[in-house]
């Protein structure tokens, strides 16, 4: 979906031709659009409800786009006016962009580029995408935890290793009103199950060997919280059954202890394997199935939401060069290119240590596709049918100029410098082993 779609555009514009004609072309690129050919006309239509951006013509057959433009902003100072003008106007469009329009356009101009005008003019900012990510399926996903982020009803978020839930988890308490009381991550499969029982639920002091002091437990800690019970699954049968207890009637006890305490933490959990199947194979209960997925949100893998797969690689790449010191200024297209057809089974994990590598082990400001895949780079050599060493040598030579010349953005002096060799010896190389320019 484009970032524009569904965006209002109201056109002022009086000459029936090239009013149609803009009115259509923005259709066709998916705007909503209201064409009036007044001002008069525009200035009843916005009074009830502003476009997101006012197009409008200079000249006019009843007030010019100047007396338009006093009348309206008042009312709508954030609406961003895009000014159509003729040569002859090109100062009075000057002195309303110092007033506070947006741009102009200077008659005859190319679609193209008013097009361009008009996708910046009407992006949606930065702040509206979701921090789960750009996606559309991410953005239904942060729609429904901001619906239910103040119920206390439990939430069972469910998906592939590596594609967020935890994230998912910490941003429902952010946005709920817990958000000031404790997060508590439990991960039910890296805890020995001898102790999980203690972990969760505390213990009293002597309750077994090695109790030297009393223990409060996750649940306990939690309190007014979110206990977040990671790899739910992997709680044995007999601790099943005390959480079951835990959501019904709100109580639990420390081993150990006679007295019951109340926890008014919300119980979120997440898991990587269908419950379901565990059911059937009793390894799971089928009553606390039914109590931990009042609301299950599934989270999509990352294959299925390529669009968040750059902004990911991004936020990765910036926070190791932060971390490490780096100057690493982005990845080269072809490093985009690879990144954005991967599979991702580790999904955003996978993200997260392929770009701390990449950064880590980059000899210059651009990650490229050996970078980030250098496995794969690995095996495409090791497989090549390479009949000499100097095939070999020839083969990693041009794969290396490639990814200077990605790295230069095509530009052959850049790529010298950075390879350490003249100008005229890169042309030399390039003819000779066949590279593209």
């Amino acid at each position: 979906m484009r970032s524009h779609d569904k965006a209002r555009i109201g056109l002022v514009e009086d000459d029936p031709i090239m009013g149609e004609s803009i009115a259509h072309r923005l259709d066709l690129e998916g705007y909503q659009v209201d064409w009036w050919q007044t001002g008069e006309a525009a200035l009843r239509a916005v009074q009830v409800e502003a476009p997101d951006l006012l197009i409008c013509d200079i000249r006019l057959p009843d007030i010019n786009g100047e007396a338009l433009f006093d009348r309206m902003m008042p009312k709508h100072p954030g609406m961003p006016v895009l000014f159509i003008t003729g040569f002859a106007q090109v100062d009075q469009a000057v002195r309303l962009m110092r007033a506070g329009a947006a741009d102009y356009v200077v008659k005859p101009f190319a679609i193209q580029d008013f097009l361009s005008k008009i996708e910046v003019l009407t992006r949606r900012p930065r702040d509206e995408d979701s921090p789960l990510g750009r996606s559309g399926a991410m953005r239904r996903i942060d729609d429904l935890l901001r619906r239910v982020a103040d119920i206390d009803s439990t939430v069972l978020f469910t998906g592939e290793s590596g594609v967020g839930k935890e994230v998912a988890a910490r941003y429902l308490h952010t946005l709920s009103r817990r958000a000031n009381s404790p997060f508590v991550a439990v991960n039910c499969a890296a805890i020995p199950r001898d102790l999980l029982e203690s972990e969760l639920f505390g213990h009293e002091r002597g309750s077994f060997t090695g109790a030297t002091a009393r223990h409060h437990g996750y649940v306990e800690r939690a309190a007014g919280g979110i206990l977040f019970l990671d790899e739910i699954g992997e709680l044995p049968v007999p601790l099943q059954s005390k959480l079951l207890r835990l959501l019904e009637s709100r109580h639990f006890q420390r081993i150990g202890s006679e007295s019951e305490l109340i926890s008014d933490a919300r119980i979120v959990c997440a898991t990587n394997v269908d419950l379901g199947i565990a059911v059937a194979r009793g390894a799971f209960r089928q009553d606390l199935l039914f109590r931990i997925q009042v609301i299950e949100v599934a989270i999509p893998p990352l294959r299925d939401r390529r669009e968040d797969i750059e902004p990911m690689l991004d936020q990765y790449r910036q926070q190791f060069s932060t971390a490490f010191s780096r100057h690493i200024a982005g990845y080269t297209p072809s490093a985009l290119r690879v990144a954005l057809t991967h599979e991702w089974p580790g999904n955003a994990r996978e993200v997260r240590n392929r770009v701390e590598r990449a950064v880590a082990l980059a000899d210059g400001p651009w990650i490229a596709p050996e970078n980030l895949f250098p496995e794969v780079w690995s095996e495409a050599v090791a497989a090549s049918d390479l009949s000499s060493l100097a095939d070999v040598r020839e083969q990693v030579e041009r794969q290396h100029i490639r990814s200077a010349l990605d790295r230069a953005g095509g530009r052959v002096e850049d790529a010298a410098k950075s390879l350490g060799i003249s100008r005229s010896t890169l042309f030399d190389k390039i003819r000779r082993l066949g590279i593209s320019e």
